[in-house]
């Protein structure tokens, strides 16, 4: 195979990059890192995240989607929950979304590992 990288521009593009990754993947080991196969392969894996984050974003979490997988990674029921975001019809009330979170909740919520990033939510357009 020969090692020459392009640009990911189009579909016929991708899916090139994908088949040429998928040889990688399918080889009885993956290339040394320090090899030229190696850099090569990590170089079209850049490639095709990068292609696929511009056509495929992945919208951020909602502050309750963040709050219940964290809970289902966790096992956590809603009585786990109390300690964090308050009595047990405080938490259904949040997790319903017909409650916002305090900041007191998520500074709470922070020792269970979710991001504040995800907690804040996205900022809303500030009108000018």
């Amino acid at each position: 195979m020969k090692l020459e990288l392009h640009p990911i521009r189009t579909e016929a593009d991708y899916r090139e990059a994908l088949a040429r990754a998928e040889m990688f993947f399918d080889a009885a080991e993956e290339p040394a890192p320090d090899s030229p196969e190696g850099a090569y392969f990590d170089a079209l894996v850049t490639l095709i995240q990068a292609y696929e984050a511009k056509l495929y974003p992945i919208a951020p979490p909602t502050p309750v989607e963040a709050i219940k997988f964290r809970m289902e990674q966790g096992g956590l029921s809603v009585d786990d929950m109390v300690p964090y975001i308050g009595p047990r019809n405080r938490v259904y009330e949040v997790l319903n979304g017909k409650r916002p979170l305090t900041m007191p909740m998520i500074r709470r919520l922070l020792n269970l590992g979710i991001p504040a990033a995800s907690l804040i939510g996205e900022p809303e357009p500030v009108a000018a």
